[in-house]
């Protein structure tokens, strides 16, 4: 009885605390609801708050967005009125200047009329005047017929003959002026008469000999000159600056260059080394270094032998150097020594027949090519190169002229200059002076008159100055003045298309316009 009691006493006691519990939890629960809803309201009045103070901000946004479009429209507003109120004032100047060319155009239109009845009205009164004229000098001429008993047609031929009788003698007196200044400057006119004709022989330049030949005693000695691994052949085109050729030529080779002198010494070296059979790089230098020594001795012998021949003095010692290194220079296998040494002959003998001084005239001669002595070693023409150099050692500026205008690189302006133009021309030029057959020469020249005559409008065409230049004559009918150019053009092009030659071809197209009348 006891432990039941005790037992139902816990559970009640145990469901007391659970109602208790659940009355404790349910009064927490009410109070966290409480809570929660204040919470809640709390948000959502910050939220309307928010939401307020954004629409107000977005209001004003907007109000200035509207003012700043409006603002602007109304700028834009201004500058439209303001543009067309500026083309309303062009429009209305540009009528008041159309208003006012209207107005000159009438003015000026009413004043050429007046001016046009102005000039009827003295075109009549001239014809007036031109007919009373008329009958006045009818009038004067019966007078004078019955004044002097002449006829007009008579008076005619006495003033005709007065006339022509004093034209005689005044041409009579005219000639003898002219006989008078003819005899005082015979001397002078003679001299550029002759020169001028010389001139016309006048002609270029033609290419030089580049490689020489050492014959060699045996095929074998190739290998010894080509040496090990190629060191012998190395070491000779180091020393002397040229290229040595080994072919398939039998017992030869072939020494290339552009520089005279170096090729003879090369030329010089090798066949020394061939005849001493030892080769090798110590000695190729030791030979080389003598052969040098060897050809500038002799350039100085030849350069002072020339001009002993020539009989000029006072020459800068490196201008005998230079003239002397053309005794290994040579053109279409004429020596440029032997060339300048008939050149200065030449020279003196026409200077003497023209009575102008004759040392000077072979001491151009002599000079005029000294340029080609260093033209594969400076740039430029031979005669520009010969001319600076002259110049540079102290020669007269007649002597550099006459250098520099022998090739036309200057317009020559002294006669020393045509004579040296002329010597050269006749040294070098001429056929068989230079290595050409005269074969070779004629049907050249005949090639450039065919080249010449096949355009329309040619006359005739000569080749002269030994192939120099092509003399052209054209029908002034069928050739005019500018087509002249066009044709000169055209068959120097045709020239340059089909042809080979040395230097250049002057094309000279001539057109004239003759009168011809007999007397019976």
């Amino acid at each position: 009885m006891g432990a039941g009691t005790g037992f139902f006493l816990v559970i009640i006691a145990l469901v007391a605390g659970a109602f208790a519990g659940a009355l404790i939890r349910r009064r927490m629960d009410e109070t966290h609801l409480g809570s929660a809803e204040d919470k809640a309201r709390q948000i959502v009045d910050d939220a309307r708050r928010d939401a307020e103070t954004q629409r107000k901000e977005a209001e004003l946004q907007a109000k200035d967005s509207v003012l700043k479009a409006k603002s602007e429209w109304e700028a834009e507003a201004r500058e439209l009125r303001r543009e067309l109120q500026a083309q309303e004032k062009r429009l209305i100047q540009r009528e008041e200047n159309l208003d006012r060319k209207d107005l000159s155009l009438e003015s000026r239109e009413k004043d050429a009329q007046e001016r046009e009845k102005n000039v009827l009205a003295q075109e009549q009164r001239a014809q007036l005047r031109e007919e009373e004229a008329q009958q006045l000098v009818l009038k004067r001429q019966q007078h004078l017929e019955q004044a002097s008993g002449l006829t007009a047609d008579e008076a005619r031929r006495e003033l005709i003959a007065g006339l022509e009788s004093q034209a005689r003698h005044d041409a009579a007196k005219r000639i003898k002026q002219i006989e008078d200044e003819a005899r005082e400057n015979a001397d002078k006119k003679a001299k550029e008469i002759l020169s001028q004709a010389i001139q016309r022989y006048a002609g270029d330049y033609v290419a030089e000999k580049t490689v020489s030949v050492i014959p060699l005693p045996s095929d074998e000695m190739k290998g010894r000159i080509i040496g090990r691994e190629g060191r012998n052949i190395r070491a000779i085109e180091a020393a002397t600056g040229i290229d040595l050729i080994i072919d398939d030529t039998p017992e030869a080779v072939i020494i290339s260059g552009f520089n005279p002198v170096r090729r003879e010494v090369a030329r010089l070296a090798l066949e020394r080394l061939v005849t001493d059979g030892r080769i090798h790089p110590s000695r190729i230098e030791e030979i080389v270094r003598k052969a040098e020594e060897d050809v500038n001795q002799s350039i100085r012998e030849a350069g002072e032998q020339a001009t002993f021949d020539v009989g000029v003095h006072g020459i800068h010692g490196e201008i005998v150097k230079l003239i002397g290194r053309l005794k290994y220079r040579t053109s279409y296998g004429q020596n440029i020594l032997k060339h300048s040494l008939e050149v200065a002959f030449l020279c003196g003998i026409m200077a003497a027949e023209l009575g102008i001084n004759v040392k000077q005239a072979k001491r151009a001669g002599l000079l005029h090519d000294l340029g080609k002595a260093v033209d594969h070693e400076v740039e430029g023409s031979h005669a520009m190169i010969g001319a600076d150099l002259a110049r540079k050692y102290g020669e007269s500026p007649e002597i550099v002229h006459a250098i520099a205008a022998h090739h036309e690189e200057e317009k020559p302006t002294t006669v020393l200059a045509v004579l040296v133009q002329a010597a050269d021309a006749l040294s070098g030029a001429r056929p068989g002076a230079r290595r050409e057959m005269l074969e070779t020469y004629v049907k050249r020249l005949e090639e450039l008159e065919r080249i010449g005559t096949a355009f329309d409008g040619v006359e005739s065409c000569y080749a002269i100055q030994a192939g120099r230049e092509i003399r052209v004559m054209v029908s002034s009918d069928q050739v005019s003045d500018a087509h002249a150019h066009v044709l000169a053009r055209e068959i120097a092009q045709k020239i340059e298309s089909e042809m080979t030659y040395p230097g250049q071809i002057k094309v000279n197209v001539i057109r004239e316009t003759r009168a011809i009348d007999y007397a019976k």
